[in-house]
């Protein structure tokens, strides 16, 4: 039976810009999936396609049982969807916006109150709930949107970037509250910039590059699949690095990453605590005096290197994509779009 979201072969184009060249995907009821990739990979235009945002040019997708394309009501009842960029009215309070929703989705009034209520609570809003949402900072309006997503506690969520621009508590907040969901038996999809939420929240990761899946499974898995363990160095003196690299290319099993600004180099070994003792020798022997030393496993940014041969990104999604609000809230017409500020 196929999972909760599922997707088979879907294609997607954007003039002579192939965003999605025949993804699969399969995500079981109650857990999470972390889709990771470079920009401009497909991450956000899968998505749009499984939230009814975007008609694919083939494939299938299905979304809590329902097929994507022949019932995109249906599955628009059946899911929440939290996009990269905060999609609330700004002229309505904090309040007033999640009471909307509720009411859209037919909640009788005073349901949609009590429900406001517990979501304001819950993402630490309530001191804020009656001041028009245009007051808010960037991160405010972020957990206020994720919120909205959450007004009538949908089986299926799909998060595009949901922590983007929130501070590491404000983010570690929001963790929590996925954890619960899924707890409670939520299925999620997440797309995320950030290699370490990938990481603690999903049970299963799919690489896409160029519009296409190119590795899944579990984060252990993918670890396993780059292999061996890593020596990081970091020297004291910058004019140090290229002696420290020539150092490590001679017991290294690949190429040495060099990050120039925190003079700290890496290299994939084998041989485990007894090699560590010989590059401590070998450096000591030519002079080179670091801060610090550590031998690890590999961890998700060495398998995105691995697999698309350069680190994950940080900006918004080119090829096509771009943020997309939640089709099943009004929207006013916004001026040009401001950046927003740092979280409070």
């Amino acid at each position: 039976m196929p999972g909760a979201i599922y997707a088979e072969g879907l294609v997607k184009t954007f003039g002579d810009v192939r965003a999605l060249d025949g993804v699969d995907l399969d995500v079981p009821e109650g857990t999470v999936l972390g889709l990771l990739g470079p920009n401009g990979a497909g991450k956000t235009t899968a998505v749009r396609c499984l939230t009814t945002l975007l008609t694919p040019d083939s494939g299938k997708a299905v979304v809590a049982g329902v097929d994507v394309l022949k019932h995109p009501n249906e599955v628009r009842r059946s899911i929440g969807l939290s996009g990269q960029f905060a999609a609330v009215d700004e002229y309505l309070t904090g309040r007033e916006n999640l009471q909307m929703v509720g009411q859209l989705y037919q909640m009788k009034a005073k349901e949609a109150k009590v429900r406001a209520a517990e979501l304001l609570d819950r993402f630490h809003l309530a001191d804020a709930a009656d001041r028009p949402s245009k007051t808010y900072s960037g991160g405010m309006r972020r957990r206020l949107d994720l919120a909205a997503a959450l007004v009538v506690s949908p089986p299926v969520m799909f998060m595009d970037e949901p922590t983007t621009g929130l501070d590491p508590r404000n983010r570690q907040q929001l963790w929590e509250v996925i954890q619960e969901l899924v707890a409670g038996g939520t299925t999620l999809l997440l797309t995320t910039q950030y290699l370490e939420e990938a990481d603690h929240l999903a049970h299963d990761i799919c690489v896409v590059d160029h519009g296409r899946v190119i590795a899944r499974g579990t984060s252990d898995q993918l670890k396993a699949q780059t292999g061996g363990e890593r020596v990081e160095v970091v020297v004291h003196d910058p004019d140090h690095i290229a002696a420290a690299a020539e150092v490590l290319r001679g017991f290294g099993k690949g190429e040495v990453a060099v990050a120039r600004h925190t003079r700290k180099l890496t290299v994939p070994v084998t041989g485990g605590a007894k090699l560590l003792a010989e590059v401590i020798r070998e450096l000591d022997t030519r002079g080179i005096e670091i801060d610090d030393i550590g031998l690890r496993r590999p961890t998700l940014d060495d398998v995105f290197i691995s697999l698309t041969g350069h680190v994950a990104e940080q900006q918004a999604e080119g090829n096509g994509e771009s943020a997309e609000t939640d089709p099943r809230r009004p929207q006013r017409p916004q001026g040009p779009q401001r950046k927003e500020e740092a979280d409070q």
